[in-house]
């Protein structure tokens, strides 16, 4: 539903000078959907894509029900990061001020005592994230006897992110609500599970069709060779010269390695990651938001709640974890009715990969080759020539440029020395063509031998005369124990064989023989898999949850390779592999945990 002006409904007068005042005269479908309920004196679940407008969709309703001067909180609003928690507050703070409606904003990393004083103080609306509340709540500093409605923001993330027995302690703790509303981007199991149990007959509204995810967002693969993953990606951002592009890396550590390398390329980012300070977070937003910085580079978990308008690009280093996160991260462009472009950076390996992710999908995504130094060389000298014939002169310096051609006989000539001044430090990037070529070229002849039979089982290559490459695996392959078993209903064979790929930026080729038990899974990896353990994925792995600092270690396969089974002696269908050919190293910055 879409309706013309925010005059359509039942706002007082206030709230919608407020809102012209931010230029904000036309709901967009979320809002509307909300403020046309009859019945808003219910419990409610929201099903909206981020930057769907999703704040004002409950702060306008909820605000309007309030009176100001109240000293103990009616409405507390919870948000997984402290980013979006302080967006929140900084909206409801702007709409409430009008009313005399006080807002608290209580969250990790800020000071408790001036948290305290804002409580004490009082405050008809609090918004914070779940961890300090809920230490505010056992410290007894927040009372919610009076709490009358509390809105979950985002909360498949504040799930994903562990929040579940914060969340419900919290809901336990306030007893006398009247209502619970619950907005979510996706609808995980945990989150039918959550509502289920805390929410009462709610109303469902689901905003969240295919076709609106992406009708303002245009989706673009780059193939990239797979050992020059980083010099892609300056490439890809020399040609698409974004305004303000959210580079999406796997793990922390990539988001300063990232950044750095940007950096050295002359190209103005910054990283958001976990382990800055508050301060340092707060700056880097700051200076991303008002586009000082017009790269960002950041974690799923840190960009979180990350509202910033303008965002022309994202871009997305390696195969996402999945279709959910590959939207989900694309969701912080083409905002607010704008256009924008989600860019996608794969190997060859990786394509076929994302193509099966994508199967059922709707979308529509342009492949394109990482493009090279020449093409580069030419859109920057376009845009230089463009740059120079739109620029206006001040009258001093026409004057030099008459004086100039009066003392030269040959005007080109003049001109090509100025043009070799300016155009001398323009970046071209790096050539990557033949490297890309090679790779594609070796994937279709591979291809082609598996149709012509040319490639059998790791096991039988040596009976067909093509073993010389295959056999080196016998009794090389090494397993390693990952703490994920059948008793994690979340995790299955194909999981976890996804996850180890990305993890170690190997082909699936390269994991052998997946066996799930109860408590954990035995996993063999070939050679290549071990080095590229022993080359950082013990860390990604760790990072995931998938091994903890010790059980990780690789437990070398004694004897011959083993006799396969279909079955486990639980009776759990194997998920087996095949080695059949090597797969090159992970490069540098590849697909991380």
């Amino acid at each position: 539903m879409t309706a013309a002006s925010f005059r359509d409904f039942n706002l007082p007068e206030s709230f919608l000078a407020a809102l012209d005042q931010r230029g904000f005269t036309t709901p967009t479908p979320v809002q509307a959907q909300v403020l046309s309920q009859p019945n808003l004196d219910t419990d409610m679940v929201v099903q909206a894509r981020t930057g769907s407008g999703k704040t004002l969709a409950f702060l306008l309703p909820l605000l309007n029900e309030l009176e100001g001067g109240g000293k103990k909180p009616r409405l507390l609003v919870l948000s997984p990061t402290r980013e979006l928690a302080m967006q929140n507050a900084g909206e409801s703070e702007f709409l409430g001020h009008i009313r005399g409606i006080a807002t608290a904003s209580i969250v990790g990393g800020m000071s408790m005592e001036h948290q305290i004083f804002q409580l004490r103080r009082g405050a008809s609306v609090v918004v914070g994230t779940p961890g300090r509340v809920l230490d505010h709540i056992r410290r007894g500093t927040l009372d919610l006897s009076d709490i009358e409605t509390l809105v979950l923001d985002e909360g498949d993330n504040m799930l994903d992110m562990g929040f579940r027995d914060e969340l419900e302690a919290i809901l336990e703790a306030a007893v006398n609500r009247k209502k619970t509303w619950l907005f979510s981007a996706t609808m995980p199991d945990s989150v039918f599970s959550l509502c289920k149990r805390y929410l009462k007959e709610p109303l469902r509204l689901e905003l969240n069709h295919e076709e609106e995810q992406h009708e303002d967002i245009v989706h673009r693969v780059y193939l990239v060779p797979s050992r020059q993953r980083m010099e892609a990606l300056v490439n890809i951002l020399l040609w698409e010269k974004p305004a303000l592009c959210l580079i999406f890396c796997h793990t922390k550590t990539d988001t300063g390695e990232v950044a750095g390398r940007l950096q050295e390329e002359g190209l103005m980012a910054l990283a958001l990651n976990g382990d800055m300070t508050q301060r340092e977070r707060s700056n880097a937003l700051e200076s991303f938001r008002t586009g000082r910085i017009p790269i960002l580079v950041a974690t799923n978990v840190a960009a979180r709640g990350l509202d910033v308008q303008g965002v022309s690009h994202v871009i997305q280093l390696g195969l996402p974890d999945s279709m959910e996160t590959f939207v989900h991260r694309s969701g912080r462009t083409g905002r607010a009715g704008h256009e924008g472009s989600n860019l996608l950076l794969l190997t060859p390996q990786e394509s076929g990969r994302f193509k099966f992710m994508i199967r059922s999908s709707e979308m529509k995504v342009e492949w394109l080759k990482v493009p090279d130094i020449q093409e580069i060389s030419v859109i920057q000298r376009e845009r230089r020539e463009e740059s120079l014939l739109e620029l206006v002169p001040a009258p001093e310096i026409r004057a030099w440029a008459e004086s100039l051609l009066e003392r030269s006989d040959d005007a080109a000539d003049l001109a090509a020395k100025l043009l070799s001044v300016v155009v001398k430090d323009i970046p071209t990037g790096y050539s990557l063509r033949d490297s890309l070529q090679r790779e594609l070229d070796q994937r279709r002849e591979r291809a082609a031998a598996r149709r012509e039979g040319r490639v059998g089982s790791r096991f039988d290559g040596e009976r067909r005369g093509i073993g010389a490459e295959r056999a080196r695996f016998r009794g090389q392959g090494l397993s390693i124990r990952i703490a994920k078993g059948r008793n994690d209903q979340e995790w299955s064979v194909g999981r976890i064989l996804g996850a180890l790929c990305a993890a170690l930026g190997v082909s699936r080729d390269e994991i052998g023989n997946i066996k799930m038990r109860d408590s954990h899974t035995e996993v063999e990896l070939s050679p290549a898999a071990i080095a590229s353990l022993d080359d950082g994925g013990r860390r990604r792995l760790i990072d995931r949850g998938l091994i903890s600092g010790g059980s990780g270690e690789p437990q070398p396969r004694l004897g011959g390779p083993r006799r396969e089974r279909r079955f486990d002696r639980s009776g759990e269908r194997l998920g087996k592999r095949n080695f059949e050919r090597a797969s090159e190293r992970r490069p540098r910055y590849g697909r991380d945990a």
